[in-house]
C-alpha cells in the first residue's frame, strides 16, 4: 500500500496547483475560450513546453524504471491521424460545455464542489460507455 503513497502526494499536488492557478475556475475557463484572458492560455502553454520537455528527456535517457518497476517506453506515433482531430473536438467540446477537464474535476470533488460530483459521474459513464464500445470504434 505503501508504493501508491508517490502518487497519491503527487495527486494532492496536482489539485492544489490545480485549485491555486485558477485552472479548475470555470469563470477562467469561460474567459480562455471567449479568448478574453490570456490566463489559462498562458497555464496550457507551459504545461505543453514541461511536456514536450519531459519527453525528450526521457527518450534521450533511453528506457528508465517506472516506481513500480515497468519499463518507460515512449513509441513514435504517425501525425495527422483522424482519430486525434475528432478526439480532440469530442474533448474540447465537452471541456466547453462543463468548463473543466478531466484534472480538475477531482480536484473539485476534494474541494466538495456539488457539481464537479455530478461532472464526475458523467465522466465516469463516458468511460464506462467507451469501454463497452470500444470494439465497434475505429482505433
Amino acid at each position: 500500500m505503501l508504493r501508491y503513497l508517490p502518487y497519491l502526494l503527487a495527486g494532492i499536488l496536482f489539485g492544489f496547483v490545480l485549485i491555486k492557478s485558477e485552472a479548475a475556475s470555470w469563470y477562467r475557463i469561460q474567459e480562455m475560450f471567449h479568448f478574453q484572458n490570456f490566463h489559462m492560455f498562458g497555464i496550457l502553454f507551459s504545461a505543453i513546453a514541461t511536456g514536450m520537455l519531459s519527453i525528450q528527456i526521457i527518450k534521450r535517457m533511453g528506457e528508465k524504471q517506472s516506481l513500480d518497476g515497468q519499463t518507460i517506453s515512449i513509441p513514435e506515433k504517425a501525425p495527422g491521424r483522424v482519430s486525434y482531430l475528432v478526439g480532440g473536438l469530442i474533448f474540447g467540446l465537452g471541456w466547453g460545455l462543463i468548463g473543466l477537464c478531466p484534472g480538475p474535476i477531482f480536484a473539485l470533488v476534494g474541494t466538495g464542489s456539488l457539481g464537479a460530483f455530478v461532472v464526475l459521474a458523467g465522466a465516469l459513464h463516458g468511460t464506462w460507455l467507451y469501454g463497452a464500445l470500444k470494439q465497434h470504434l475505429p482505433h
